[in-house]
Parts: structure tokens; sequence; C-alpha cells
């Protein structure tokens, strides 16, 4: 198998920053491209970030924290990517965008680069379809944050080679990952369990099954999870979560996966969670309080 060295990043927002931090912190030479500087600029920020609070924590050198900021490039040119090993896209889930840059990179690259995407929902046949390289196209989803969340889906289409898969394995290894395998269905693994989980949620809201602290507090002290549901989709981003469902639903018709009508209203009342200020919980308070969703 040929070695990978050098990695590129579509995006640069939350994943996409996470992404390329544990790659150039892992040794590898790391392009990371976006469509405007600012966006860059933000990412980079965020990065420089991270690392110094892993420095703070003694998880990290500071030797290690520059030279892994000095293995990051970051440029708004897609042909900057080029002549990467593995190119890894984080950008928005629009099918047709990404896509787009599939197609581009698909003429640029040589034939020896594994695409990857981290993709939640979408399918990798989707987007590999639109490439000449559906044999060394492959999933690699990684979760948030990045740099300390363990765990890398890996996702293997019907069309992925034995290698691509096992290079892509060892290159989530390398970074000192948690690698399992997966087949390429919506949700893979972790979402198609978690998603229906975080709807039923919202529906015990909505049918006023208890209240929104007790149903957190139930789960988190009855079933030992590190938070409740609905604080974790306040976290996740409940427009997130709902974008995700309806791909999830549209893919398998199943009403489990469906958004439930009060997920709908708060993401058009821009009750995103934690990134807008309020979801099931009003983040404008310290500590939040339960926010007023009318029921």
């Amino acid at each position: 198998m040929a070695e990978i060295r050098r990695v590129g990043v579509l995006g640069c927002g939350l994943m996409g920053s996470g992404i390329a931090q544990v790659a150039a912190t892992a040794g590898y030479e790391t392009r990371v491209r976006d469509v405007t500087k600012e966006l860059l600029d933000r990412g980079r920020a965020g990065i420089e970030k991270s690392l110094a609070k892993l420095v703070e924590k003694g998880k990290l050198q500071p030797a290690d924290r520059e030279a892994a900021m000095k293995r990051l490039t970051f440029t708004t040119t897609t042909a900057e990517l080029k002549d990467c090993d593995i190119v890894i896209e984080a950008v928005t889930e629009d099918l047709e965008l990404k896509n787009a840059l599939w197609r581009e990179l698909d003429g640029l690259c040589g034939p020896g680069t594994v695409f990857s995407s981290n993709t939640s929902s979408l399918t990798i046949a989707a987007m590999a379809a639109a490439t000449k390289r559906a044999d060394r196209f492959v999933g690699l989803h990684f979760f948030n944050p990045v740099p300390l969340m363990q765990l890398v889906e890996v996702v293997r289409t019907v069309t992925t080679s034995e290698e691509t898969f096992r290079r892509a394995f060892a290159f989530a290894q390398s970074l000192g990952k948690e690698a399992v395998a997966a087949k390429d269905n919506s949700g893979f693994i972790v979402n198609l369990l978690l998603v229906p989980y975080l709807l039923d949620a919202i529906r015990a809201v909505e049918h006023g099954v208890a209240s929104i602290p007790d149903i957190d507090k139930a789960m988190l002290l009855g079933c030992g999870h590190p938070m409740g549901p609905l604080t974790l989709l306040d976290f996740v981003g409940l427009d997130t979560t709902y974008k995700i469902a309806e791909i999830m639903f549209a893919e398998y018709r199943e009403q489990k996966y469906a958004p439930p009508p009060l997920l709908k209203r708060m993401v058009l009342a821009g009750m995103y969670g934690k990134k807008s200020g309020k979801g099931f919980y009003d983040y404008s308070a310290t500590p939040p309080v339960v926010s007023n969703l009318g029921l």
C-alpha cells in the first residue's frame, strides 16, 4: 500500500479544522481548503486555541504544538490539494456541493489519491458515483470534538477496493483513533442508533411524558450517559439534527427517522441550541435555564 504523507481537508469549520488538527499533530503535512480567508482564519484560530488547551493540560508538548502548526497550510484554492495522498471532505451536508468539489478534484488529483468524506448521513456511494475513482472512495466519519473523541467510522461502499479500505483504516489508526468498520448505509453505526433516540426524546417532550430536565436526568443517571438527550441535541445543533433526520428519513422511509413537528418549529424559529444561544435550554442565563417552548 502506498504511504500517506500529505493530507488534504475540504472545509475549515468545526469538523474540518478538528480533522486538520489531528492530522498535523500526527505528523502529516496538512492542507486545508475553504471558500474564504475569513473562514480559514477562524478555523486556524480554533486550532491554535485547541492546541493551547492541550498544552495547558499537559497532553501536548509546546514543541509539538509548534511543529503541528508548521505542518498546516490554509488555502482558498482547491487545486492546492491536487498532490495530497488522501483528501477528507468536511463541508455542509449538501450532496450537490460535495459532488461539485469531488468532480473538480477528480480531474486534478493523481490516481493514487484516496477520496474520503466525513458525512454523517449521506451515503458514500452517492459521492463515489460522481467520480471516476469509486474504488478509491471511502467514508471517514469523525466525531465532535475531533481532537478529543476517539472514534472514527471507516465506511466501505460496494465499490471500495480492499486496498483503499485498509489504507483508510490504517490512516485513522495513525491519528491515534479507534477505528470501526461500517457498511455504507445512511447514518452508518452511531447515527443509525443515535438519531432515533434523540428524536424520541423530542417526542417525549411533545407528548408531555416528563419535563425537559427530568428527561435529561433520567437518561443521565438511569443509563449512565454523559449527558441527557435534550442537552446533547443542543450541543449537536437542532438544525444539524433536523437535516440529518431528513436525509435518513428520505433514505429509509421509516417513521423513527422522521423529524418531529417540535424540532421543525424550533429550527424555523432559529432555536439551534447552544450555538444560537437557545434550544431546549436558554444559554443567556448562567447556569442555563429551560426554554419556554409554549407546550
